[in-house]
């Protein structure tokens, strides 16, 4: 069922998926909801909420600069107004930035997080877009494909998405919820920020898939959405906890 809904004053593009617990997701930067299709799209047992973020997809661009917080308050609201309840939230790539954020910010409003090939601070990223480089046609036919902008203006998105990614950096000592930090072993994310990260979320697990690229959900999406779905709907119960124990080693009886 998609529709729109206007949250902090932007006419916001939506659509609304099977039956279950709520399960929101944030698509990467410079594409649209459609990157989880083929993917998280195949989970069963939940009620998925895709929301294409201002700027992207069908949503419009909005006059001025923008800023994470922005990015924040829509979800956070959208949550509020659409959803109505307390959410699983997954977001890929500057999703997971904006899922981030929302944990940091309002963590009320979600159950379990998931963070997809993110980061929390402009020096995690190995590679940023540049402003001024020419993006593949693949990426601009298909921004073009539903943006109520057009495809001129897809040069304005970028630079000013990818300005306020620059500056960004947020706390994830701060993050309370559970959480799945999941990313390839040949990210755009340097591996050691991933770790640091995970250390910083009392609440979080690790997970890495071998083999893949930021184009993960491409590329393994079978194992993926497995591994998603089993943070979502499993707690975890390692045998011989040492982190999650406190730093000290107690075998666990099965």
């Amino acid at each position: 069922m998609a529709d729109y809904v206007t949250v902090n004053g932007v006419r916001s593009w939506y659509d609304v998926r099977g039956e279950g617990e709520p399960l929101v997701l944030l698509h990467g930067g410079f594409s649209d909801s459609r990157d989880f299709d083929g993917n998280l799209l195949t989970l069963t047992g939940f009620r998925v909420y895709l929301l294409d973020r201002r700027g992207h997809g069908h949503t419009p661009d909005v006059e001025g600069p923008v800023t994470s917080e922005m990015l924040t308050d829509d979800v956070a609201a959208f949550i509020e107004q659409v959803v109505g309840e307390p959410a699983h939230v997954a977001g890929y790539s500057s999703g997971g930035l904006v899922a981030l954020g929302l944990a940091v910010r309002r963590p009320d409003l979600i159950r379990k997080l998931v963070l997809v090939c993110t980061a929390y601070s402009a020096d995690g990223w190995i590679h940023t877009p540049d402003p001024d480089a020419e993006f593949p046609p693949q990426l601009v036919d298909r921004y073009a494909e539903v943006s109520p902008d057009g495809r001129d203006h897809f040069p304005a998105v970028v630079r000013k998405f990818a300005e306020m990614e620059a500056l960004e950096s947020l706390d994830p000592t701060r993050v309370t919820n559970p959480t799945l930090i999941l990313a390839a072993d040949d990210d755009i994310v340097h591996l050691r920020h991933l770790v640091e990260m995970y250390e910083a979320i009392p609440k979080a697990q690790l997970g890495i898939v071998p083999a893949t690229s930021h184009l993960l959900f491409w590329e393994r999406p079978e194992r993926v959405t497995r591994m998603v779905e089993e943070f979502l709907t499993t707690e975890p119960a390692p045998m011989l906890p040492l982190r999650r124990a406190g730093g000290s080693l107690t075998l666990q009886q099965q």
